[in-house]
């Protein structure tokens, strides 16, 4: 049977943003910050959790549930004297992820959340404007099968310790 997702309200969407700003934060210091008692704070951060909004410890957060159901992932060929200012200007757009500098057929490669595929082209427009920016390939996340995930390195390098 399909989990339903929580509507977020203000508090919790304030909640969602201290977490991302301070992920070692303590319900105590989220609870003096947002003003209100340990216990609603505990509360709603145990039914984001049960909900699946806040996953691997409640740090990570669903950002489908947010309502960003499209995940892409960009390879941009960049104009190399251009490639910080494009990298700047990546940085300041709320739907980018992330931005790696690559070797191989790109120059740039970027994971972007968007609301829907109409979303996703203009960000994809927006992208193409930037000065330096020569052109793009995008492909579209289907499905997460393994999430991010550190543990095993970690695993391996305790084991050659």
């Amino acid at each position: 049977m399909p989990r339903t997702t929580p509507r977020l309200d203000s508090t919790d969407l304030e909640l969602l943003l201290r977490l991302v700003n301070d992920p070692r934060a303590q319900i105590s210091e989220l609870a003096d910050s947002l003003g209100l008692a340990r216990n609603t704070v505990h509360t709603r951060f145990r039914r984001l959790a049960r909900a699946g909004i806040l996953r691997d410890g409640g740090r990570d957060i669903d950002l489908a549930a947010l309502g960003y159901d499209v995940l892409a992932f960009i390879t941009i060929e960049v104009d190399h004297r251009e490639l910080d200012s494009v990298v700047a200007a990546l940085g300041r757009r709320e739907h980018v992820l992330e931005v790696f500098e690559t070797s191989g057929r790109g120059d740039v490669w970027c994971r972007v959340a968007a609301r829907d595929t109409h979303n996703l082209q203009q960000v994809l427009r927006h992208i193409l404007k930037l000065p330096g920016v020569i052109r793009t390939e995008t492909s579209l996340a289907l499905s997460e099968h393994i999430p991010f995930r550190a543990g095993p390195l970690v695993r391996h390098s305790l084991a050659d310790a």
